[in-house]
């Protein structure tokens, strides 16, 4: 995000564009600052590096600062053209090593975004996680607002919205399942993340397909300065990071690694035999190149997957993402990104060799996006296009007897154009106006249904290649405001509407492989969710301390559930057992940050609830909603005892879920039933935690330690709760199922 000038003259003026890097090894600075010393005129570096700002037509003499590096002054000859070229070298005295990001200390009060978190991996790597794995999932579980859904999941919930109302980019290509290990894991390698910004409210008009949130996700660029690597051991994974220049100071590359060895130490440990499959891995892979000053091209890639078997008998799941993106320097005022990206889920299981299943989903999407600088604006405007290729599943078999039925494949067609301004209107008042249109079109080729209330099919159609079954569209408005009260703090206030196309199917809450997408139809339509937020922002003690608290509400129309009773595995009429309601979501979020000084942390507390109304649930009534988590508490913190070692923990707090349990039995011809009442009347145990993590930096070689405690007090948190008849009584009982007790961790990791 770019700032307006701070100072007015009325001298002629010129524009200067240029990018700020890493010395050491040519990263793109994202926040970087651009000062004119002569006028005050401000100007910051956005995500991809490149700023733009406006000087009087003369000599200029700028000063460039990024927190965590020297402060350099770059004098720019009036003659001069071309696109300015700065690297900055690291701090010698490195302070505040934890900061979350290299922007202005003061970002949060002078910027228009609200509902926003952008996290670096220095603030990653501090968060004590399951195994000792570093895992940016489970970290933006901790920040106000945003929950996890179960025990180990890394699927997460953000302002009460389902976990696929979560639009999740790496590279911007999206992730459709981002969990290893049923979700104990997520699929993101944090020694190859760069940058991480979490969009909860006040959405950019840029963004669109999901009802909630945005996790946008960059990758590191690669050295292009000298060869280094790093590879880490833990108890039961590994990874191996190598980077460095193709061509120095024009090209580099990334390729990162990551693989679990559970099976082979269980196998090891005789808990299970030599056919027993159990492991994941995740590879991914960066190349980048300077064409001449204005231009560079980034190729990424991502692939993981899951496999688990038994005697022959099991299930593999997997991901795979491509992107391909040419930023261009139009001119001083104008700068271009261009994006081709490719994403692949794909879930399976096999029957020994009599039977194997197959499903997922794949999209192809371009995108284009045009940034074009004012005096007192910043104006964005673009398009994207996604082809989407919904694959429902099919059942193969070796047994002729059986005839499973063939599922379609359908298809569909998702664009957007959108346009947004940045401008202040006066010292106090910024904007941030937008507005999105969107389309979704389902076409052929496939067969289309129409269904009676008794979910029988009363007409069908056949669609050719290409033809358009039905059409939705969509006005998406966006606006935030920040209004400055005085030099430490702000109101803000956003407003955004979101549609959604897409559709999980999911028959639990935490989220499965099994989970199966499905687009808007004639039978099923999109969600629209419209949410207002307003915020208060304060720092104190010269931006040591940040504190803000931020309301919202969030109505949504069209949310999905399915009957009682339906199977999501090859049903040809899932979509009349599709039904829909609307669902409304409100709370309040407390946010307290210390970012300075050998003690850091954060304290977040979300008060909320969320819930929904569907006809043919719950007698037609509001209920609450799977991810109603009333209260919800996080405290991260971590002190340096000394230059090479470091102490940090976490503790949570969270409501219990809401579920449906019997409230009674009764009993006919001598079977007892169980009797229940209302949908998610009753809730799980509240979920509370506490881990801790030492990291120990070795003098010599430049290695480092983590001794890490998962659940450091032994809490037995429920995972499930499920009710059985006891034979000796005769009566149901409740049986608790927990996944953790207290678990130790260590591992080793190396920079080479």
């Amino acid at each position: 995000m770019f700032l307006a000038s701070l100072g007015a003259t009325a001298q002629q003026t010129r524009s200067i564009s240029g990018t700020i890097t890493d010395k050491t090894n040519g990263e793109l600075l994202l926040g970087a600052a651009v000062l004119d010393t002569a006028t005050g005129t401000a100007a910051f570096t956005n995500i991809y590096g490149f700023f733009s700002i406006d000087v009087p037509k003369q000599d200029a003499y700028l000063k460039i600062m990024s927190m965590g590096y020297d402060t350099k002054f770059v004098l720019v000859k009036s003659s001069f053209t071309d696109v300015l070229e700065v690297s900055l070298s690291e701090s010698s005295t490195v302070l505040d090593e934890i900061v979350v990001t290299s922007k202005k200390e003061d970002v949060q009060l002078t910027n228009t975004e609200i509902g926003t978190v952008e996290l670096g991996p220095k603030k990653i790597e501090k968060v004590p996680v399951l195994f000792g794995e570093k895992d940016i999932l489970k970290t933006i579980q901790l920040l106000p607002g945003i929950s996890t859904v179960s025990e180990g999941s890394s699927n997460f919930s953000v302002r009460g919205g389902s976990f696929d109302q979560n639009l999740i980019q790496l590279d911007e290509a999206v992730v459709f399942s981002p969990s290893h290990l049923l979700g104990f894991f997520s699929t993101f390698n944090s020694d190859a993340i760069k940058n991480v910004k979490v969009y909860k409210g006040g959405i950019p008009a840029e963004f669109g397909g999901r009802g909630s949130s945005v996790l946008d996700i960059q990758m590191k660029e690669g050295n292009n300065q000298s060869y280094q690597g790093k590879a880490s051991i833990g108890l039961i994974s590994s990874k191996l990071l190598l980077e460095g220049p193709i061509q120095k100071d024009q090209s580099s590359f990334l390729i990162s690694g990551r693989r679990t060895y559970a099976d082979a130490i269980a196998g090891a440990g005789g808990f299970i035999d030599g056919d027993t499959k159990l492991y994941f891995y995740d590879l991914n892979g960066k190349m980048n190149f300077k064409l001449g000053s204005k231009d560079r091209v980034y190729v990424s890639g991502y692939s993981g997957e899951d496999v688990f078997s038994l005697d022959g008998v099991g299930t593999n799941w997997q991901n795979q993402t491509v992107s391909a993106r040419w930023n261009h320097i139009i001119s001083p005022t104008a700068f271009s990104n261009s994006t081709f990206n490719y994403s692949n889920y794909d879930f399976g299981f096999s029957l020994d060799t009599n039977a194997n299943f197959n499903s997922g989903i794949e999209d192809w999407s371009v995108k284009h996006d045009i940034t074009k600088f004012y005096k007192d604006h910043e104006l964005k405007y673009g398009f994207s296009s996604i082809y989407h290729t919904f694959d429902p599943g099919n059942l193969d078999v070796t047994n002729a007897d059986l005839s499973p039925p063939v599922l379609e494949e359908k298809i569909a067609f998702e664009s957007g154009l959108y346009i947004s301004d940045v401008f202040e209107v006066n010292n106090r008042l910024k904007l941030d106006m937008g507005l999105r249109w969107s389309m979704f079109n389902q076409v052929g080729p496939g067969s289309v249904y129409t269904y009676d209330e008794n979910n029988a099919i009363t007409d069908s159609s056949w669609y050719d290649s290409g033809e358009i079954v039905k059409t939705f569209n969509n006005l998406e408005p966006r606006i935030t405001m920040n209004y400055s009260l005085t030099s430490e703090s702000s109101l803000k206030m956003g407003y955004n509407r979101m549609a959604q196309y897409l559709h999980l199917l999911s028959n639990s809450t935490s989220g499965q492989p099994t989970d199966t997408w499905v687009p808007s139809t004639n039978n099923v339509a999109p969600m629209n969710v419209d949410q207002v937020s307003l915020g208060y922002f304060r720092n104190f003690e010269n931006n040591t301390y940040k504190a803000s608290v931020e309301g919202y509400f969030k109505n949504m129309v069209n949310i999905t559930d399915y009957e009682n009773g339906t199977n999501l595995l090859l049903n040809e009429k899932i979509e009349a057992m599709i039904i829909s309601g609307v669902g409304r979501s409100y709370g309040l979020e407390f946010l307290l940050e210390k970012t300075k000084g050998k003690f850091t942390g954060w304290a977040s507390y979300t008060l909320s609830r969320s819930e929904q109304k569907i006809d043919g649930i719950n007698s037609g009534q509001w209920y609450r909603s799977n991810v109603d988590k009333p209260h919800d508490v996080s405290l991260v913190g971590s002190y340096e005892i000394s230059d090479r070692l470091f102490l940090s923990g976490a503790f949570v707090y969270g409501t219990g879920r809401p579920v449906t349990w019997p409230t009674g039995q009764y009993t006919i011809n001598d079977e007892l039933y169980p009797l229940y009442s209302g949908r998610n009347e009753q809730r799980m145990p509240d979920y509370h935690r506490m881990d801790l993590n030492l990291t120990y930096k070795t003098k010599k070689q430049n290695g480092q330690w983590d001794f890490s405690i998962y659940n450091v007090y032994n809490r037995k948190n429920a995972y499930s709760i499920d009710f059985r008849n006891n034979p000796d009584t005769n009566e149901n009982e409740a049986v608790m199922t927990y996944l953790f007790g207290i678990i130790p961790s260590v591992s080793y990791s190396l920079n080479f």
